[in-house]
């Protein structure tokens, strides 16, 4: 089985390669990179996996490299902050990131992160619901099966976890999913995560597919607003 690949982009020389032991250890087949620019370099050689990107970096930021990113891939981004700070978590997520982990890091943490974000680009719907086809949801189409979204006609393009958040709503249109719930079955945090990761990836979604299609129930959580039949 060939190794998972992923771009680790640090400039603190010690993490860099302490993180790098220690995912080589736990199977992870790793490329470094101390700064923005090099990262984006390293990026477009070799096509990683999966993405760690410091936010903090010289020459481009790790906010700004993960635009990049996205701008050439969807594969998973998971951006790394040495500060609990609202502005740049928000700001990491709404460029694209799909997680964050605060530094310091346990490695045990961040390779279960690791693991978890992977499992959300093998294609799987959430276990939560039978196959009944596309399913429509005013100018909004969802196959399932063929795991695409069209708005209007269009092709709507959704990073994994966009896909697996969406398709979870569609599980359960028109129910209350608050944000514990959708952690657990879209994120895989079965021991509770941060909200915010939840916010932002449902107001991109709504960016992408309508305001109007996921209402917000305050103090419950979020809900899809139900489809045509």
């Amino acid at each position: 089985m060939a190794q998972t690949h992923v771009l680790f982009v640090e400039d603190d020389d010690v993490i860099r390669e302490t993180t790098q032991l220690s995912l080589e250890r736990d199977g992870f087949r790793v490329t470094v990179a101390a700064d923005g620019r090099a990262g984006m370099e390293e990026f477009l050689a070799s096509r990683p996996d999966v993405a760690l990107l410091d936010v903090m970096l010289p020459g481009m930021n790790g906010v700004s490299l993960c635009r990049r990113i996205r701008e050439e891939s969807l594969i998973p981004v998971i951006m790394l902050s040495a500060r609990d700070d609202p502005v740049d978590i928000v700001v990491g997520l709404e460029a694209g990131a799909d997680d964050y982990v605060t530094k310091p890091f346990d490695s045990a943490v961040l390779t279960a992160r690791i693991r978890a974000v992977l499992r959300r680009t093998e294609g799987r719907r959430p276990d939560t619901g039978s196959d009944n086809g596309a399913l429509r949801f005013g100018d909004v189409e969802i196959d399932p099966d063929g795991v695409r979204v069209l708005r209007g006609g269009e092709v709507v393009a959704l990073t994994p976890t966009e896909m697996r958040l969406l398709l979870r709503f569609a599980d359960s249109p028109g129910t209350v999913l608050s944000r514990d719930i959708l952690l657990e079955s879209v994120w895989d945090y079965a021991w509770g995560g941060d909200s915010r990761v939840v916010d932002v990836h449902v107001q991109r979604l709504r960016n992408k597919i309508g305001a109007e299609r996921i209402a917000t129930v305050r103090g419950f959580g979020y809900k899809l607003v139900g489809p045509d039949r």
